[in-house]
Protein backbone atom coordinates (compact mmCIF):
# COMPACT_ATOMS: atom_id res chain seq x y z
CA UNK A 1 0.00 0.00 0.00
CA UNK A 2 3.09 2.21 0.12
CA UNK A 3 2.82 3.73 -3.13
CA UNK A 4 -0.70 4.11 -3.02
CA UNK A 5 -0.06 6.09 0.25
CA UNK A 6 2.46 8.29 -1.83
CA UNK A 7 0.12 8.89 -4.61
CA UNK A 8 -2.52 10.04 -2.64
CA UNK A 9 -0.02 12.47 -0.61
CA UNK A 10 1.21 13.62 -3.86
CA UNK A 11 -2.00 14.43 -6.00
CA UNK A 12 -3.66 15.90 -2.69
CA UNK A 13 -4.05 19.38 -3.92
CA UNK A 14 -5.50 18.27 -7.46
CA UNK A 15 -8.15 15.94 -5.64
CA UNK A 16 -9.65 19.18 -3.76
CA UNK A 17 -9.46 21.24 -7.32
CA UNK A 18 -11.31 18.35 -9.27
CA UNK A 19 -14.27 18.07 -5.85
CA UNK A 20 -14.58 21.93 -6.53
CA UNK A 21 -14.64 21.13 -10.20
CA UNK A 22 -18.07 18.94 -9.18
CA UNK A 23 -18.92 21.28 -6.88
CA UNK A 24 -19.93 24.07 -8.53
CA UNK A 25 -22.43 22.39 -11.14
CA UNK A 26 -25.75 23.38 -9.08
CA UNK A 27 -27.15 19.95 -9.63
CA UNK A 28 -30.69 20.97 -7.85
CA UNK A 29 -32.72 17.58 -8.69
CA UNK A 30 -35.82 19.52 -7.01
CA UNK A 31 -35.32 22.40 -8.90
CA UNK A 32 -36.49 21.90 -12.92
CA UNK A 33 -34.70 24.57 -13.44
CA UNK A 34 -31.42 22.63 -13.27
CA UNK A 35 -32.42 19.96 -15.25
CA UNK A 36 -29.34 20.94 -17.60
CA UNK A 37 -27.06 21.36 -14.44
CA UNK A 38 -28.30 18.03 -13.29
CA UNK A 39 -27.26 15.98 -16.52
CA UNK A 40 -23.64 18.08 -16.72
CA UNK A 41 -22.88 16.81 -13.03
CA UNK A 42 -23.89 13.25 -14.39
CA UNK A 43 -21.51 13.60 -17.69
CA UNK A 44 -18.58 15.27 -15.93
CA UNK A 45 -18.83 11.85 -13.45
CA UNK A 46 -19.27 9.98 -16.02
CA UNK A 47 -16.08 11.62 -17.08
CA UNK A 48 -13.65 10.90 -13.87
CA UNK A 49 -14.74 7.00 -15.13
CA UNK A 50 -13.52 7.53 -18.23
CA UNK A 51 -10.64 8.64 -17.79
CA UNK A 52 -9.97 5.20 -15.62
CA UNK A 53 -10.51 2.78 -18.37
CA UNK A 54 -13.51 1.91 -16.55
CA UNK A 55 -16.65 0.62 -18.53
CA UNK A 56 -18.92 3.75 -18.27
CA UNK A 57 -22.83 3.63 -18.82
CA UNK A 58 -24.61 6.79 -18.61
CA UNK A 59 -28.32 5.56 -18.26
CA UNK A 60 -31.16 7.20 -19.17
CA UNK A 61 -34.32 7.45 -16.92
CA UNK A 62 -37.84 8.77 -16.75
CA UNK A 63 -35.77 11.52 -14.82
CA UNK A 64 -32.42 12.04 -14.14
CA UNK A 65 -29.55 10.07 -15.58
CA UNK A 66 -27.72 6.76 -14.07
CA UNK A 67 -24.35 6.34 -14.14
CA UNK A 68 -22.98 3.33 -13.73
CA UNK A 69 -19.35 1.79 -13.98
CA UNK A 70 -17.87 -1.30 -13.51
CA UNK A 71 -14.05 -2.93 -13.42
CA UNK A 72 -13.32 -6.84 -14.59
CA UNK A 73 -14.22 -9.18 -12.03
CA UNK A 74 -11.46 -10.47 -9.93
CA UNK A 75 -11.40 -14.29 -9.57
CA UNK A 76 -11.72 -15.47 -5.97
CA UNK A 77 -12.26 -11.86 -4.14
CA UNK A 78 -15.58 -9.89 -4.02
CA UNK A 79 -17.64 -7.92 -6.48
CA UNK A 80 -18.38 -4.68 -4.51
CA UNK A 81 -20.94 -2.47 -5.61
CA UNK A 82 -20.46 1.40 -4.65
CA UNK A 83 -23.38 3.55 -4.27
CA UNK A 84 -23.71 7.47 -4.33
CA UNK A 85 -25.65 10.34 -5.85
CA UNK A 86 -24.10 13.58 -7.46
CA UNK A 87 -27.76 15.77 -6.94
CA UNK A 88 -27.75 18.11 -4.53
CA UNK A 89 -30.94 19.66 -2.09
CA UNK A 90 -32.06 23.40 -3.32
CA UNK A 91 -29.77 25.75 -1.52
CA UNK A 92 -31.85 27.53 -0.14
CA UNK A 93 -32.02 30.50 2.02
CA UNK A 94 -29.34 31.95 -0.04
CA UNK A 95 -29.33 34.94 2.18
CA UNK A 96 -27.17 32.90 5.37
CA UNK A 97 -24.73 31.78 3.06
CA UNK A 98 -21.66 33.29 4.27
CA UNK A 99 -20.12 32.47 0.21
CA UNK A 100 -21.73 31.61 -2.63
CA UNK A 101 -23.34 27.96 -2.14
CA UNK A 102 -22.24 26.96 -6.06
CA UNK A 103 -18.58 28.66 -5.42
CA UNK A 104 -16.28 26.61 -3.67
CA UNK A 105 -14.60 28.25 -0.75
CA UNK A 106 -11.99 27.02 1.71
CA UNK A 107 -12.19 28.06 5.36
CA UNK A 108 -10.96 26.98 8.52
CA UNK A 109 -9.76 23.70 6.91
CA UNK A 110 -13.17 23.21 5.56
CA UNK A 111 -14.78 23.56 1.94
CA UNK A 112 -18.07 25.35 1.98
CA UNK A 113 -20.97 24.71 -0.60
CA UNK A 114 -23.90 22.80 -1.75
CA UNK A 115 -23.38 19.23 -1.73
CA UNK A 116 -19.79 19.29 0.12
CA UNK A 117 -20.93 16.49 2.15
CA UNK A 118 -24.13 15.02 0.84
CA UNK A 119 -22.74 13.57 -1.42
CA UNK A 120 -20.68 14.86 -3.90
CA UNK A 121 -17.52 14.91 -1.58
CA UNK A 122 -17.84 11.56 0.36
CA UNK A 123 -19.01 9.96 -2.69
CA UNK A 124 -15.51 11.25 -4.70
CA UNK A 125 -13.40 10.01 -2.25
CA UNK A 126 -14.30 6.18 -3.75
CA UNK A 127 -13.44 7.58 -7.22
CA UNK A 128 -10.32 8.74 -6.10
CA UNK A 129 -9.17 5.49 -4.50
CA UNK A 130 -10.00 3.94 -7.13
CA UNK A 131 -8.03 5.80 -9.47
CA UNK A 132 -4.55 5.83 -7.29
CA UNK A 133 -5.31 1.98 -7.51
CA UNK A 134 -5.38 1.74 -11.39
CA UNK A 135 -2.61 4.62 -11.50
CA UNK A 136 0.26 2.48 -9.35
CA UNK A 137 -0.70 -0.86 -9.27
CA UNK A 138 -2.26 -1.43 -12.95
CA UNK A 139 -5.39 -2.99 -11.48
CA UNK A 140 -7.69 -3.25 -8.72
CA UNK A 141 -8.00 -6.24 -6.38
CA UNK A 142 -11.62 -7.15 -6.61
CA UNK A 143 -14.09 -6.29 -8.58
CA UNK A 144 -16.06 -3.00 -8.00
CA UNK A 145 -19.10 -1.83 -10.08
CA UNK A 146 -20.29 2.30 -9.00
CA UNK A 147 -23.93 3.05 -9.10
CA UNK A 148 -24.13 7.05 -8.89
CA UNK A 149 -27.75 8.51 -9.15
CA UNK A 150 -29.22 11.82 -9.64
CA UNK A 151 -32.45 11.60 -7.99
CA UNK A 152 -31.40 10.96 -4.07
CA UNK A 153 -32.60 14.03 -2.75
CA UNK A 154 -36.19 14.00 -4.55
CA UNK A 155 -36.81 10.44 -3.34
CA UNK A 156 -34.94 8.29 -6.20
CA UNK A 157 -38.56 7.54 -7.97
CA UNK A 158 -36.40 5.82 -10.87
CA UNK A 159 -33.72 3.98 -8.95
CA UNK A 160 -35.51 0.90 -7.60
CA UNK A 161 -37.23 0.12 -10.89
CA UNK A 162 -33.61 -0.13 -12.25
CA UNK A 163 -31.90 -2.24 -9.57
CA UNK A 164 -34.89 -4.54 -9.83
CA UNK A 165 -34.78 -4.74 -14.07
CA UNK A 166 -31.12 -4.69 -13.70
CA UNK A 167 -30.12 -7.26 -10.82
CA UNK A 168 -27.44 -9.49 -13.15
CA UNK A 169 -25.65 -6.01 -14.01
CA UNK A 170 -25.60 -5.25 -10.00
CA UNK A 171 -24.60 -8.25 -8.87
CA UNK A 172 -22.01 -8.00 -5.75
CA UNK A 173 -21.29 -9.49 -2.48
CA UNK A 174 -21.60 -6.28 -0.48
CA UNK A 175 -22.77 -2.78 -1.00
CA UNK A 176 -20.31 -0.01 0.10
CA UNK A 177 -21.83 3.82 0.78
CA UNK A 178 -20.64 6.50 1.90
CA UNK A 179 -23.45 9.35 3.01
CA UNK A 180 -23.32 9.62 6.66
CA UNK A 181 -21.21 10.65 9.49
CA UNK A 182 -18.25 10.15 11.61
CA UNK A 183 -19.23 9.94 15.76
CA UNK A 184 -17.43 13.44 16.03
CA UNK A 185 -14.75 14.94 15.08
CA UNK A 186 -11.95 12.66 14.64
CA UNK A 187 -13.64 9.68 16.00
CA UNK A 188 -14.53 7.40 12.54
CA UNK A 189 -17.79 5.15 12.56
CA UNK A 190 -19.04 2.46 10.93
CA UNK A 191 -23.04 3.06 10.14
CA UNK A 192 -24.37 -0.26 11.19
CA UNK A 193 -28.42 0.79 11.67
CA UNK A 194 -30.30 3.51 9.74
CA UNK A 195 -33.65 4.80 9.94
CA UNK A 196 -36.77 4.35 7.96
CA UNK A 197 -39.20 7.19 6.88
CA UNK A 198 -42.89 8.02 6.04
CA UNK A 199 -43.28 11.68 4.26
CA UNK A 200 -46.64 13.40 4.22
CA UNK A 201 -48.61 16.02 3.19
CA UNK A 202 -52.12 17.09 4.96
CA UNK A 203 -54.53 19.80 3.25
CA UNK A 204 -57.51 20.78 4.79
CA UNK A 205 -60.09 23.03 3.53
CA UNK A 206 -63.03 24.74 4.78
CA UNK A 207 -64.95 27.79 3.31
CA UNK A 208 -65.23 28.69 -0.48
CA UNK A 209 -63.02 31.31 0.44
CA UNK A 210 -61.22 33.62 3.41
CA UNK A 211 -63.81 34.91 6.17
CA UNK A 212 -63.74 37.57 8.41
CA UNK A 213 -62.74 36.00 11.80
CA UNK A 214 -65.20 38.32 13.81
CA UNK A 215 -68.32 37.92 11.58
CA UNK A 216 -68.23 34.14 11.14
CA UNK A 217 -65.59 32.78 14.10
CA UNK A 218 -67.33 30.47 15.87
CA UNK A 219 -70.11 29.26 13.97
CA UNK A 220 -67.26 27.68 11.01
CA UNK A 221 -64.81 25.11 10.87
CA UNK A 222 -61.40 26.88 11.06
CA UNK A 223 -58.77 24.95 8.97
CA UNK A 224 -56.12 26.12 10.89
CA UNK A 225 -57.51 25.20 14.36
CA UNK A 226 -58.00 22.04 12.82
CA UNK A 227 -54.70 21.51 11.99
CA UNK A 228 -52.92 22.27 15.09
CA UNK A 229 -55.35 20.33 17.16
CA UNK A 230 -55.05 17.18 14.35
CA UNK A 231 -51.21 17.06 14.25
CA UNK A 232 -51.05 17.72 17.86
CA UNK A 233 -53.40 14.88 18.74
CA UNK A 234 -50.63 12.65 16.89
CA UNK A 235 -48.07 12.77 19.75
CA UNK A 236 -48.70 12.79 23.25
CA UNK A 237 -46.71 14.82 26.13
CA UNK A 238 -44.62 11.95 26.85
CA UNK A 239 -42.98 11.93 23.34
CA UNK A 240 -45.16 8.62 22.29
CA UNK A 241 -46.83 8.53 18.54
CA UNK A 242 -50.65 7.94 19.26
CA UNK A 243 -51.03 5.93 15.70
CA UNK A 244 -52.88 2.97 16.25
CA UNK A 245 -50.37 0.83 16.12
CA UNK A 246 -47.63 2.57 15.28
CA UNK A 247 -45.08 0.67 18.06
CA UNK A 248 -46.52 -2.94 17.31
CA UNK A 249 -43.32 -3.94 15.43
CA UNK A 250 -40.92 -1.87 17.15
CA UNK A 251 -38.32 -4.19 18.63
CA UNK A 252 -36.46 -2.86 21.80
CA UNK A 253 -32.78 -1.61 22.17
CA UNK A 254 -30.80 -4.26 23.12
CA UNK A 255 -29.01 -4.17 26.37
CA UNK A 256 -25.91 -4.27 24.61
CA UNK A 257 -26.73 -1.53 22.18
CA UNK A 258 -27.89 0.81 24.79
CA UNK A 259 -24.19 -0.04 26.77
CA UNK A 260 -22.44 0.34 23.59
CA UNK A 261 -24.43 4.00 23.16
CA UNK A 262 -23.81 4.84 26.67
CA UNK A 263 -20.08 4.47 26.72
CA UNK A 264 -19.70 6.84 24.07
CA UNK A 265 -18.50 9.72 24.93
CA UNK A 266 -21.47 11.95 24.08
CA UNK A 267 -21.94 15.48 25.51
CA UNK A 268 -24.92 16.67 25.90
CA UNK A 269 -24.42 20.19 26.65
CA UNK A 270 -21.86 20.68 23.64
CA UNK A 271 -24.35 19.07 21.45
CA UNK A 272 -26.99 21.83 22.55
CA UNK A 273 -24.27 24.76 22.23
CA UNK A 274 -23.83 23.23 18.49
CA UNK A 275 -27.44 23.36 17.81
CA UNK A 276 -28.15 26.87 19.45
CA UNK A 277 -30.90 25.51 21.81
CA UNK A 278 -31.18 25.70 25.59
CA UNK A 279 -32.84 22.08 26.45
CA UNK A 280 -33.54 18.63 24.85
CA UNK A 281 -36.96 16.53 24.43
CA UNK A 282 -37.75 13.66 23.47
CA UNK A 283 -39.42 10.52 24.16
CA UNK A 284 -39.17 9.60 27.50
CA UNK A 285 -37.05 6.97 29.24
CA UNK A 286 -34.71 7.31 26.34
CA UNK A 287 -31.11 8.62 26.17
CA UNK A 288 -30.89 11.54 23.14
CA UNK A 289 -28.41 9.02 21.12
CA UNK A 290 -31.11 6.38 21.72
CA UNK A 291 -34.18 9.05 20.65
CA UNK A 292 -31.97 10.34 17.74
CA UNK A 293 -30.82 6.76 16.21
CA UNK A 294 -33.11 4.07 17.49
CA UNK A 295 -36.06 5.30 18.47
CA UNK A 296 -39.07 6.08 15.82
CA UNK A 297 -40.21 9.62 15.56
CA UNK A 298 -42.94 12.46 14.36
CA UNK A 299 -41.91 15.89 13.45
CA UNK A 300 -44.02 18.63 11.53
CA UNK A 301 -41.83 19.62 9.14
CA UNK A 302 -43.78 22.83 7.62
CA UNK A 303 -47.10 24.73 7.97
CA UNK A 304 -48.97 27.11 6.20
CA UNK A 305 -52.62 28.97 6.47
CA UNK A 306 -53.94 32.20 6.47
CA UNK A 307 -52.59 36.08 6.72
CA UNK A 308 -48.40 35.70 6.56
CA UNK A 309 -47.77 39.25 5.71
CA UNK A 310 -47.14 42.38 7.78
CA UNK A 311 -49.54 43.24 10.46
CA UNK A 312 -52.48 42.08 11.72
CA UNK A 313 -55.79 40.84 9.32
CA UNK A 314 -58.82 39.20 11.29
CA UNK A 315 -59.42 36.36 8.57
CA UNK A 316 -60.73 32.49 8.89
CA UNK A 317 -58.73 30.98 6.35
CA UNK A 318 -60.32 28.71 3.92
CA UNK A 319 -57.31 26.43 3.43
CA UNK A 320 -54.12 24.80 5.95
CA UNK A 321 -51.52 22.45 5.16
CA UNK A 322 -48.69 20.84 6.90
CA UNK A 323 -45.44 18.36 5.78
CA UNK A 324 -44.74 15.76 8.54
CA UNK A 325 -42.86 12.78 8.69
CA UNK A 326 -42.46 9.77 10.89
CA UNK A 327 -38.53 8.29 11.11
CA UNK A 328 -39.13 4.53 11.55
CA UNK A 329 -37.17 1.72 13.21
CA UNK A 330 -36.54 -1.78 11.36
CA UNK A 331 -39.47 -3.75 11.57
CA UNK A 332 -42.09 -0.77 10.70
CA UNK A 333 -44.01 -0.76 7.68
CA UNK A 334 -44.95 2.32 5.83
CA UNK A 335 -47.17 1.19 3.84
CA UNK A 336 -49.21 -0.12 7.35
CA UNK A 337 -48.48 3.32 9.11
CA UNK A 338 -50.08 5.55 6.13
CA UNK A 339 -53.42 2.97 6.37
CA UNK A 340 -53.55 3.10 10.48
CA UNK A 341 -52.36 7.73 9.59
CA UNK A 342 -55.34 8.35 7.85
CA UNK A 343 -58.09 6.07 9.58
CA UNK A 344 -56.79 8.53 12.70
CA UNK A 345 -57.12 11.18 10.68
CA UNK A 346 -59.94 11.55 9.12
CA UNK A 347 -61.45 10.34 13.18
CA UNK A 348 -60.08 13.31 14.23
CA UNK A 349 -61.01 15.70 11.26
CA UNK A 350 -63.74 18.25 12.14
CA UNK A 351 -67.01 18.53 10.21
CA UNK A 352 -67.24 21.12 7.56
CA UNK A 353 -63.26 20.49 6.39
CA UNK A 354 -62.38 18.27 3.82
CA UNK A 355 -59.22 16.64 4.60
CA UNK A 356 -56.35 15.18 1.54
CA UNK A 357 -53.49 12.88 2.87
CA UNK A 358 -50.46 13.21 0.31
CA UNK A 359 -47.89 9.93 0.88
CA UNK A 360 -44.76 11.40 -0.69
CA UNK A 361 -42.50 8.27 -0.24
CA UNK A 362 -41.34 5.46 2.83
CA UNK A 363 -38.64 3.59 3.57
CA UNK A 364 -37.82 0.82 6.54
CA UNK A 365 -35.33 1.10 8.43
CA UNK A 366 -32.55 -1.53 8.56
CA UNK A 367 -29.10 -2.90 10.48
CA UNK A 368 -26.50 -4.59 9.18
CA UNK A 369 -25.03 -7.71 11.58
CA UNK A 370 -21.74 -6.39 13.39
CA UNK A 371 -20.13 -9.18 13.11
CA UNK A 372 -19.80 -9.35 9.22
CA UNK A 373 -17.01 -10.07 7.65
CA UNK A 374 -17.02 -7.00 5.92
CA UNK A 375 -17.71 -5.19 8.76
CA UNK A 376 -14.33 -6.68 9.96
CA UNK A 377 -12.83 -5.10 6.87
CA UNK A 378 -13.67 -2.14 7.07
CA UNK A 379 -13.05 -1.48 10.34
CA UNK A 380 -9.30 -2.02 9.28
CA UNK A 381 -9.33 0.11 6.99
CA UNK A 382 -10.50 2.89 8.31
CA UNK A 383 -8.35 1.98 10.67
CA UNK A 384 -5.45 3.07 8.87
CA UNK A 385 -6.97 5.84 6.96
CA UNK A 386 -8.14 8.02 9.87
CA UNK A 387 -5.33 6.40 12.43
CA UNK A 388 -8.26 5.34 15.28
CA UNK A 389 -10.18 2.50 15.18
CA UNK A 390 -13.74 3.27 14.46
CA UNK A 391 -16.45 3.02 16.84
CA UNK A 392 -20.15 1.48 15.64
CA UNK A 393 -23.30 3.39 15.58
CA UNK A 394 -26.50 3.73 14.15
CA UNK A 395 -28.17 6.68 12.53
CA UNK A 396 -31.47 8.85 12.88
CA UNK A 397 -31.70 9.54 9.26
CA UNK A 398 -32.95 7.31 5.97
CA UNK A 399 -30.78 6.20 2.91
CA UNK A 400 -33.61 4.48 1.44
CA UNK A 401 -31.96 2.51 -1.18
CA UNK A 402 -30.03 0.34 1.59
CA UNK A 403 -33.25 -1.30 2.28
CA UNK A 404 -33.88 -2.39 -1.65
CA UNK A 405 -30.36 -3.85 -1.93
CA UNK A 406 -31.23 -6.06 0.62
CA UNK A 407 -34.49 -6.34 -0.35
CA UNK A 408 -33.53 -6.72 -4.38
CA UNK A 409 -30.02 -8.01 -4.17
CA UNK A 410 -29.80 -10.00 -1.08
CA UNK A 411 -26.71 -8.07 0.41
CA UNK A 412 -25.99 -5.95 3.36
CA UNK A 413 -24.18 -2.31 3.16
CA UNK A 414 -21.49 -1.14 4.57
CA UNK A 415 -22.01 2.76 5.60
CA UNK A 416 -18.62 4.59 5.96
CA UNK A 417 -19.20 7.96 7.07
CA UNK A 418 -16.34 10.66 6.83
CA UNK A 419 -18.60 13.69 7.44
CA UNK A 420 -19.64 15.49 10.84
CA UNK A 421 -22.66 15.86 12.54
CA UNK A 422 -22.68 20.33 12.04
CA UNK A 423 -21.71 19.97 8.15
CA UNK A 424 -24.99 21.78 7.80
CA UNK A 425 -26.05 19.28 5.75
CA UNK A 426 -29.57 19.98 3.87
CA UNK A 427 -28.94 23.85 5.40
CA UNK A 428 -26.96 26.71 4.97
CA UNK A 429 -23.10 26.78 4.96
CA UNK A 430 -22.88 23.48 4.15
CA UNK A 431 -19.50 22.11 4.63
CA UNK A 432 -16.71 19.26 4.44
CA UNK A 433 -13.28 19.31 6.29
CA UNK A 434 -10.57 18.67 4.06
CA UNK A 435 -8.77 16.48 6.38
CA UNK A 436 -11.31 13.97 6.37
CA UNK A 437 -12.01 13.74 2.43
CA UNK A 438 -8.06 12.84 2.45
CA UNK A 439 -8.71 10.25 5.27
CA UNK A 440 -11.65 8.87 3.20
CA UNK A 441 -9.47 8.56 0.50
CA UNK A 442 -7.10 6.48 2.06
CA UNK A 443 -9.73 4.66 4.26
CA UNK A 444 -11.22 3.94 0.84
CA UNK A 445 -8.20 2.63 -0.82
CA UNK A 446 -6.82 0.68 2.04
CA UNK A 447 -10.72 -0.71 1.90
CA UNK A 448 -10.50 -2.31 -1.40
CA UNK A 449 -7.31 -4.11 -0.06
CA UNK A 450 -9.20 -5.98 3.11
CA UNK A 451 -11.87 -6.57 1.52
CA UNK A 452 -10.49 -8.24 -1.54
CA UNK A 453 -9.03 -10.65 0.92
CA UNK A 454 -12.43 -12.30 2.35
CA UNK A 455 -12.91 -15.20 -0.43
CA UNK A 456 -16.13 -14.75 -2.86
Amino acid sequence: MQNIDQYLEQNRQRFEQELCQLLRIPSVSADSAHKADVAKAAEWVADQFRGMKLKVELIPTAGNPIVFAESPPVAGAPSVLVYGHYDVQPPDPLTEWKSPPFEPTVRDGNVYARGATDDKGQMFTHLKSTQAWLATVGQLPLQLKFLIEGEEEVGSANLEPFIEANKDKLACNVVVISDTSQFGPGQPAITYGLRGISYYELRLKGPMQDLHSGTFGGGVSNPANALVAMLSALINERGQVQVPGFYDDVDPLTGRERAEFAKLPFDEAEFMRKLGVKGLRGEEGFTTLERRWARPTFDINGLWSGYQGEGAKTVLPAKAGAKFSFRLVPKQDPKKLSAALEKKLRELCPPGIEMELVDFHGAPGVTVPLESPFVSAASQAISEGFGKTPVFMREGGSIPVVATFHELLGVDTLLLGWGLDDDNTHSPNEKFSLADFHRGIKSSAHLWRHLSQIRA
